[in-house]
């Protein structure tokens, strides 16, 4: 487990403070968590954290609402399995791959620009197809926007809204594709908050978003993210996570399943802002991270 100073002098005082059977001082962690949010300058965060072998939950500024960025892939990729359970799309089934979308602010064309995404792949079949597993896959584990809005457009996001309604969501949005300039400058942006991320994340866990093979898959292709410099930053090293990074200028997130012995154990979701550093972010996700894990770990031992 890699720490800041600041954020190992709080896990060696929370190790100290929560021997074995210590399974009612989840205080002693709230303070570790709020201390290191504090010593973070301008830092907004919003934390959730529901432990899925016990009922068991921890939230700090949980409800706080936050640009979704990246982690709106989650509620797509939802839509995409249920599509697939439904019968109304295929694995296989190729869509074309196009670079030209309607803004939902007033109906003016936009593209996507290669040199702002995370995939630059995609790009080379502009007009040609690609299945669709392969773009979940893109869209989820290297986060590509164009893969994400040729899905959004086939899947709708009116139907994603109302699936994530469906499943529990309070006020998560998702109203349109990434990278809609003007829909950004109307303030028409999807938002999430912590708490909503995690209800759609312990929804695949528990085999509830989709049926329950479509969960399996979702779950193998969220363990296959390649972005890992918050969340499983924290964690001991080898830990799996199944998890979704999202960020813009000045905000990144982590939304996370983290599992012990194969086994989904709890769902933790880090939203930030105000963090002007895209490595100041990504340490104290990773700082919360390693706070929240230790004190798991010792009230809820792993068993084989």
């Amino acid at each position: 487990m890699r720490a800041t100073g600041t954020a190992a002098a709080l896990l060696a005082a929370l190790a100290a403070a929560a021997p074995a059977g210590a399974q009612d001082d989840s205080a002693v962690s709230r303070t570790a968590l709020e201390r290191r949010i504090a010593a973070q300058p301008g830092a907004t965060v919003g934390l959730y954290y529901r432990s899925l072998v016990a009922p068991d939950s921890m939230a700090i500024g949980a409800d706080i609402r936050f640009h979704a960025a990246s982690t709106m892939k989650v509620a797509v990729m939802i839509q995409v399995f249920r599509d697939i359970d439904a019968g109304r799309l295929r694995l296989e089934e190729r869509l074309p791959v196009v670079n030209a979308f309607r803004s939902i602010a007033d109906g003016s064309t936009y593209e996507l620009d290669r040199a702002d995404d995370s995939d630059s792949s995609l790009y080379a079949l502009v007009g040609r197809t690609a299945p669709v597993r392969q773009l979940v896959e893109l869209m989820i584990t290297i986060s590509s926007n164009l893969a994400t809005n040729v899905l959004i457009e086939r899947v709708g996001a009116a139907r994603v809204q109302a699936t994530l309604r469906e499943l529990g969501t309070d006020s998560m949005v998702v109203l349109r594709g990434v990278e809609d300039g003007a829909a950004y400058r109307a303030g028409l942006n999807n938002t999430t908050t912590a708490r909503d991320l995690a209800i759609l994340l312990e929804a695949i866990a528990d085999g509830r978003a989709a049926s329950a093979a479509s969960c399996g898959r979702m779950l193998q292709i969220l363990l296959h993210q390649r972005i890992n410099d918050a969340i499983p930053r924290g964690l001991p090293r080898r830990t799996p996570v199944a998890h979704k990074t999202g960020g813009l200028t000045g905000q990144y997130h982590d939304a996370a399943i983290v599992y012990t012995r194969r086994r989904p154990q709890y769902v933790l979701v880090v939203l930030t802002r105000g963090i002007a550093q895209h490595e100041a972010a990504t340490q104290l996700i990773a700082d919360l991270a390693g706070i929240i894990h230790r004190w798991h770990s010792v009230v809820f031992p792993p068993r084989d």
